[in-house]
């Protein structure tokens, strides 16, 4: 039987800017209690899921989202962290920090936007990233080609690893990366929803294809004691 590998793709939990809803690409900014709380649920919830290696950006949200998820893991004791600069989120230069409102003003007739990603299908957030990068008035934000060979350069590192082992692969990243990342491997990709903070989407390889198992899940969150969790409605 042909072997494969599995790919858990996990979104940082909650971050100040975040809350804040401003931009945040490159740019970085620690956990909201929130955040921290959402990352153990999500970890809870994943304990059980023997991992193979554990890969995150190099950015510290989400070097501190995977450490939280191994605090939580049955089967960590020997695992390591590998931070990788390829799965870092879309540099967006001069609007990094600015609030949210002001990218979207300005872009808001060529791009249509949902909570903080841009819907739609991979013509529309190539048409968003690109943009962004034109109207950057220091020409430091990332078009979607400088994007997307950077992450395509992660990932097939991470293939030339670990492909046909029947492993499982954990990789701490970004909204839009992951986003961007299944857009562009999975076939008849149709998701629009914005993927939450901390949240599981799940992709298998296997015979040169990528199969899509679960998008966007937070189901899996585990309960915590009432004095250690946050209000789901505040924010």
């Amino acid at each position: 039987m042909t072997k494969g590998v599995t790919f858990y793709f996990v979104r940082h939990g909650e971050t100040y800017l975040n809350f804040m809803e401003r931009v945040q690409g490159w740019a970085n900014a620690p956990l909201t209690d929130r955040g921290e709380v959402d990352v153990h649920r999500s970890g809870m919830g994943l304990a059980d899921v023997e991992f193979d290696a554990v890969y995150s950006s190099d950015l510290m949200r989400t070097i501190d989202t995977a450490e939280i998820i191994l605090s939580e893991n049955n089967y960590a004791d020997d695992l390591t962290i590998v931070p990788m600069k390829a799965f870092r989120e879309v540099h967006f230069g001069y609007y990094e920090g600015l609030p949210s409102k002001v990218l979207w003003d300005q872009i808001d007739e060529y791009v249509t936007k949902q909570h903080d990603l841009p819907a739609g299908d991979r013509h529309k957030i190539q048409f968003f990233m690109n943009t962004v990068s034109e109207l950057d008035p220091y020409n430091n934000a990332e078009n979607y080609a400088d994007f997307w060979t950077r992450v395509e350069a992660g990932l097939i590192e991470l293939l030339q690893r670990h492909a046909a082992t029947d492993k499982n692969i954990l990789v701490v990243s970004h909204g839009m990366t992951i986003r961007n990342l299944l857009e562009g491997l999975v076939a008849d990709f149709s998701e629009t929803e914005p993927l939450k903070n901390a949240s599981v989407t799940i992709v298998k390889y296997i015979e040169g294809h990528f199969e899509l198992l679960a998008y966007n899940q937070v189901d899996h969150f585990a309960e915590i004691a009432d004095d250690a969790s946050v209000d789901p409605d505040e924010k």
